[in-house]
């Protein structure tokens, strides 16, 4: 299954490997080694296209008692932070980077209100740099959720992304796991939690989307 904000791009670049087959096969029909490696070579871009952005179904857990990771990637931060943005104070931020091979849909990692969301233009800096959360494009989304309050997410484009996706919006209620955006290219979330909450996950680790528990309350 696919996403479908990639449907456009996917469409664009199937058309773009018809050309490149028929007009390889027209102008080259005679140099083999040439048209095989075209071939080859129109096909790697094809796949590379359909995995960025493949949308593999998983039914998530669903329970106010834990956060779930919103991303597949790695866990490269996990620190106390000043949040400027909304909460103005300090939070337990986790940050998951994805990279280019990892599924880049965005999922609610709770279930809840969405009390603020905005999008922020800014610059496209390698997505873990120190500055990236606060220069780079962004959206940030706040949800409340029944047990652990007010939790914020930030979707940020990384020096490939150009485009986040956001869909939620100001008094919506939102589900745990459905789909909650799209990064293109490149990015990382980052999820800021009350000081104090109990954390599952380890820099380093591999989290799935859906599926791999940030934080769990009995």
């Amino acid at each position: 299954m696919f996403h479908k904000e990639g449907s456009k791009i996917i469409l664009i670049t199937l058309l773009l490997v018809v050309g490149i087959v028929f007009a390889t096969d027209y102008f080259f029909s005679d140099i083999n080694w040439l048209r095989t490696l075209l071939f080859l070579f129109a096909l790697a871009i094809l796949i590379l296209v359909l995995q960025f952005f493949r949308n593999p179904t998983r039914v998530a857990d669903n329970s106010d008692n834990h956060i779930l990771a919103p991303v597949d990637g790695k866990v490269v931060v996990i620190e106390e932070v000043y949040e400027p943005e909304y909460f103005k104070d300090k939070r337990l931020m986790v940050s998951i980077f994805m990279s280019p091979i990892n599924v880049h849909v965005t999922r609610y990692c709770v279930n809840g209100i969405v009390k603020y969301s905005k999008y922020h233009p800014g610059k496209y800096l390698v997505a873990w740099h120190p500055k990236a959360s606060e220069e780079n494009e962004r959206t940030t989304v706040v949800i409340n959720n029944r047990v652990y309050g007010e939790i914020l997410y930030r979707q940020i484009a990384g020096a490939l992304a150009r485009r986040i996706v956001n869909y939620a919006q100001e008094g919506m209620r939102v589900v745990q796991g459905k789909d909650a955006g799209f990064i293109k290219f490149g990015s990382r979330v980052d999820i800021y939690l009350t000081l104090g909450t109990e954390v599952n996950v380890k820099l380093g680790d591999k989290a799935i989307g859906n599926k791999t528990v940030i934080s769990k309350k009995a």
